[in-house]
């Protein structure tokens, strides 16, 4: 018999990993419906077509292909066959993909209900998303993003407003971050400073693993894509600039450049020094295609957490045409997403999770006898109606037992009913910490345990 697995990038969750991941999306949610964000969910599966073309050549890579329903082979070319042509098969076994991310259906959703949507339309969505990516610490292959999303405005309001949403949750969370934000169009003017405007995807595709491989990683991976040494250490010179002062003297004569230097220093003005946590960034790149105007991303605080290392843990940006591709132009749009899981990582990992957040039962009854059995019932029934979470055990069992079962469900009240009880028409209940009890009559035992159950 095979050993019993679930695939490599995906995990179960226990109760208690349940409970914390549902606490940071509730955080997450709350501060989304604060800033006046509306609810939406898409497909777990879109066509290829969406999401082929949309995220880079590695994005495309990563994709999860859906096979065919039904015979998947029987219309494949034997040629593309014979010759394991993978691109020319999987385009004919394969018409539909796990979403990437929930970006790029967000753009398909807009087009689709555009006359159904009032503009500027702001949307939030927490749902799983699917990327055959190496499984490593903070990675996996399926995993839930939270994003916020604008379309409809070019208003450099709403940069400034998805900043205010990453600090506002970061400190509600208790994680110290550095929100990082650069601009694609100051990116560009790089390209322009070392003439190799024709080559910008592949300028921005290699910076943007500059603090995985370095500088000469970055240098190297650039005169890999067909970029000469020369333009590639002058981009590098470049990066080294922390100050968009700086920056401007060196793109005065760069229109590109200078917008993007004018569209930070807007959404700064906006903010006015009330999110300290915001740092520029000359060198964050964003590799999304998608991307033309602020990229934001977030990382935890390396001076603050120095023994964690980890990604980001959010990230997002402008993006002026993305429903164009789709065939509504000129709707521009800008979002960020928020990486839960590595945010889970952390939270576990720095012990930030709040104690009543696995909370389970409030009390777990006991009985001695068949009788009481029952009895206990129509107690559990009357605390479950008022809203009281509350469990019986389900049988009267020997007691050793069943107490064993209440300290492994690590309840904080038992209550264990017997003749005594069931002919007074009391409960006693026991404090599992203190061991102190109190008997209480059924009638009040309501009120009692609503008005003042910590002192019980």
């Amino acid at each position: 018999m095979s050993k019993v697995s679930v695939p490599k990038g995906t995990r179960d969750f226990l109760p208690k990993q349940v409970a914390r991941r549902k606490y940071i999306f509730s955080v997450i949610e709350d501060t989304f419906k604060t800033y006046g964000y509306l609810p939406i969910e898409t497909p777990t599966m879109e066509n290829l077509s969406t999401l082929t073309g949309k995220y880079g050549e590695e994005g495309d890579r990563l994709l999860f292909k859906v096979l065919n329903n039904g015979d998947f082979l029987a219309d494949v070319n034997p040629d593309d066959l014979s010759q394991k042509s993978s691109g020319k098969v999987i385009s004919q076994i394969s018409k539909r993909g796990l979403r990437y991310d929930l970006t790029v259906p967000f753009a398909r959703f807009v087009v689709m209900h555009q006359h159904e949507i009032q503009l500027p339309f702001k949307r939030y969505q927490i749902q799983q998303v699917w990327r055959a990516d190496r499984p490593q610490r903070g990675r996996y292959q399926e995993f839930y993003q939270c994003d916020a999303d604008i379309v409809g405005s070019d208003s450099l309001m709403y940069e400034a407003e998805l900043v205010q949403i990453y600090a506002s949750v970061f400190r509600r969370l208790g994680i110290k971050v550095k929100i990082l934000i650069n601009n694609r169009k100051i990116l560009y003017g790089l390209a322009e400073a070392a003439g190799i405007t024709d080559k910008f995807m592949e300028m921005t595709i290699s910076i943007d693993k500059l603090d995985k491989i370095g500088k000469d990683g970055v240098i190297q991976e650039m005169c890999a894509r067909g970029i000469r040494n020369d333009q590639a250490q002058k981009v590098l010179a470049l990066l080294q600039n922390s100050s968009l002062d700086v920056i401007a003297k060196e793109f005065q004569n760069l229109e590109h450049g200078n917008t993007g230097i004018q569209e930070i220093k807007t959404v700064m003005e906006y903010l006015d020094d009330s999110v300290p946590e915001l740092t520029f960034d000359i060198s964050l790149a964003r590799g999304l295609n998608y991307y033309t105007g602020c990229i934001l991303e977030v990382k935890i605080d390396a001076d603050a957490y120095p023994e964690l290392s980890m990604g980001s843990i959010g990230g997002g940006g402008r993006y002026d045409d993305l429903t164009g591709i789709f065939g509504l132009k000129d709707v521009s749009g800008v979002g960020v997403s928020f990486g839960a899981e590595r945010i889970y990582d952390i939270m576990e990992e720095l012990s930030l999770f709040p104690d009543d957040v696995e909370k389970d039962i409030q009390i777990l009854f006991l009985a001695l006898d068949s009788e009481s059995h029952k009895y206990a019932f129509i107690q559990v029934t009357k605390l479950r109606e008022a809203g009281i979470a509350c469990d019986l055990y389900p049988e009267p069992a020997k007691m050793k037992k069943q107490m064993a079962y209440a300290n492994a469900r690590n309840v904080p009240f038992v209550s264990i009913i017997g003749d005594n009880e069931r002919e007074s028409n009391v409960v006693t209940l026991k404090n599992m910490q203190s061991g102190h009890q109190v008997t209480i009559h059924t009638d009040k035992l309501i009120s009692q345990i609503k008005s003042d159950f910590k002192s019980l």
